[in-house]
């Protein structure tokens, strides 16, 4: 494992402490982390809305998105088991759990995953989502590996947490429902800056991402401008 990278990966979590970030971004930093460092093929980070239901908050490419939209669609997977239980899912082999799975193996096996582990983003008693992480082939998950990446999951989950007050506001809920509707704007950005310039999804999430690191500017609110045509945006999709 590179410890340079991790370090680095818990310095940047941690700096989102202290300031009203980016969720989304900030969440596609995790699973791209998550991949870079623990060898995992693919990650996606499931949150709930404010009524409990679990929605798709980042993926580290476009197969795992669609998978993990499969398993809400379709009310089964370890992801969502994790959810429920507040307790890691971790399926060596993903063949083994057709029974248990049906669905939901049949999909990841048509992506090309052989393997997965959910882990629970939880403080204490709250649970609010699941980070999950998807190997092609299987075999067993590294347990040091596991301690990282639930590590991660832990300093991701304080972030989200950091505003609730002691009175229990609602803070979190409109935090979290804030970023579902971003992700439709940068949903709607992704589609047409990849019909524009001919490009893929994951190469136009990537180019959007860019842009807003490089012109310091919130994604979502790129996203918003963007589809609007609302201002030039130089270098990007023209």
């Amino acid at each position: 494992m590179n410890q340079q990278l991790l370090a680095k990966t818990f310095v940047e979590l941690a700096d989102n402490l202290v300031a009203d970030f980016d969720l989304i971004d900030f969440l596609r930093l995790l699973t791209d982390r998550c991949v870079g460092l623990l060898g995992a093929s693919a990650a996606g980070v499931l949150l709930a809305d404010r009524d409990g239901e679990l929605r798709v908050m980042a993926a580290s490419d476009e197969q795992v998105r669609l998978l993990e939209l499969f398993q809400l669609q379709n009310d089964e997977g370890p992801c969502l088991e994790c959810f429920r239980t507040g307790t890691p899912v971790i399926v060596p082999d993903l063949t083994r759990e057709v029974d248990r799975w049906p669905r939901f193996v049949t999909a990841a096996h048509r992506g090309g995953f052989g393997a997965v582990q959910a882990l629970p983003m939880r403080l204490r008693d709250e649970v609010v989502g699941a980070l999950n992480l998807f190997r092609a082939a299987p075999g067993p998950f590294d347990p040091a590996g596991t301690l990282v990446a639930q590590a991660l999951a832990d300093v991701a989950t304080i972030s989200l947490l950091q505003q609730r007050t002691t009175q229990r506001s609602n803070v979190l809920n409109e935090q979290l429902q804030n970023a579902l509707n971003s992700r439709v704007l940068i949903e709607q950005a992704k589609g047409k800056l990849a019909e524009r310039q001919g490009i893929d999804m994951e190469r136009a999430f990537t180019a959007l991402r860019g842009y807003a690191r490089a012109h310091n500017r919130r994604l979502s609110d790129l996203a918003r401008v963007f589809i609007d045509d609302s201002e030039p945006l130089p270098g990007l999709g023209s």
